[in-house]
């Protein structure tokens, strides 16, 4: 991999920190447009009372100077303002026995990494699991997506996401990235479909008052991307691979599906597969802008289903691992639904994985060299096709 990301802290911890590695020399970091990737990861209807307590800001601790990045790794660290309130327990040092013992878990949630992550590591309190497999990693995520969003942006390649379906209230509109260029930034779920959205807000409501979350899925885009990212000739450098790889990664996401793949499954070949016309474009894009692992000049396309958030305020049965006696699951402040979030994560690790295949094809340790190059390789695909 040419790009490399490392974050580290814990959802009550002090902060989050992230380390990202590959970025070339030269590129200006917008930090509004920073601040605004985070605030995008914090909105949503649904959302719990976390998001009305912090404000996530970014500060840079090295890789950039004056606005723009040096070339060494981008340091950041992204501070848990809620940490004050659980200093008493999740302090690196010094806890207090009482107040931890208060907030101990051993009644684990059905669907989290509560009791996996125990018996894996062999924690007595889960809760050692639990400020680890948060969300609240993803906003580190996000901070190092935005910066890789700004280097696709240099190189002319644009990304968005709108919430498809959520519970059973889905979006009938075309898949593509026509339809995610109309989403309402501001509306409450960001939803391809307004209409669609007012349903999905009376979902939600509806979900509330019983105790129960939702889940839904995701549409995500990139545009212009070139032709020729990725490779074919080993199973770890297909991109379709690697793009799914940093997808189910997003906390609650269980499956994705690039272009019609679900749809292509049940029917004849001939109606799964994009003809070729001349210049080497497609007539339609039901392969999501991938073929054999690489990219074909298409936009990539993809959709990503989250499961409903598996804290639920009215518990599941599980056991007490104390007595071990069967229990009802544990409850921490949680979010109804975070699918518009996710889908803002989802954009920030497809950011990541396309800047990496993208900077394996121009390399270049300036970005000057990168755009350069870019051209070049753009120019190159497409002579292919040309006599």
């Amino acid at each position: 991999m040419t790009l490399r990301l490392t974050t580290a802290g814990e959802s009550h911890g002090p902060a989050l920190t992230a380390i990202l590695e590959g970025i070339p020399a030269g590129l200006a970091v917008d930090r509004a447009r920073l601040r605004s990737e985070m605030a995008r990861r914090q909105h949503g209807y649904g959302r719990g009372g976390r998001m009305k307590i912090e404000t996530d800001d970014v500060e840079i601790t090295g890789g950039i100077r004056g606005g723009v990045t040096l070339g060494s790794p981008v340091g950041f660290r992204i501070a848990n303002l809620d940490f004050e309130n659980w200093r008493p327990v999740m302090d690196p040092w010094t806890t207090d026995p009482e107040a931890s013992s208060a907030r101990r878990l051993t009644r684990p949630r059905p669907g989290h990494a509560d009791l996996a992550g125990g018996q894996k590591y062999g924690s007595a309190d889960l809760r050692d699991v639990l400020e680890r497999a948060s969300a609240r990693e993803s906003a580190a995520r996000v901070a190092a997506g935005a910066i890789c969003r700004m280097l696709l942006s240099a190189c002319d390649v644009e990304i968005a996401s709108g919430v498809l379906s959520l519970g059973s209230v889905a979006c009938s509109v075309p898949r593509t990235f026509a339809s995610l260029s109309r989403v309402n930034e501001r509306s409450p779920l960001r939803a391809l479909d307004p209409k669609a959205e007012k349903k999905m807000i009376a979902a939600i409501d509806e979900a509330k008052a019983k105790g129960e979350t939702l889940g839904g899925a995701i549409l995500v885009g990139a545009r212009n991307v070139p032709a020729g990212l990725g490779s074919h000739v080993s199973w770890d450098r297909k991109l379709d691979g690697r793009i799914g790889r940093a997808i189910l990664s997003v906390p609650a996401v269980k499956a994705i599906e690039f272009g019609s793949a679900i749809e292509a499954s049940r029917g004849f070949g001939s109606a799964a597969h994009d003809e070729i016309l001349p210049a080497g474009r497609r007539r339609t894009n039901r392969a999501g802008g991938l073929e054999g692992g690489i990219t074909n000049g298409e936009d990539v396309i993809l959709v990503a289903f989250m499961k409903p958030i598996s804290t639920l305020a009215r518990g599941l049965s599980s056991i007490d691992l104390e007595s071990g006696e069967p229990a009802t699951s544990a409850y921490e402040r949680s979010d109804v639904t975070a699918v518009p979030a996710c889908g803002v994560i989802c954009e920030a690790m497809l950011a990541f994985v396309l800047a990496d295949a993208l900077l394996e094809v121009t390399g270049g340790d300036r970005l000057e060299d990168v755009v350069a190059r870019l051209a070049a390789h753009r120019r190159r695909v497409s002579d292919f096709t040309v006599p």
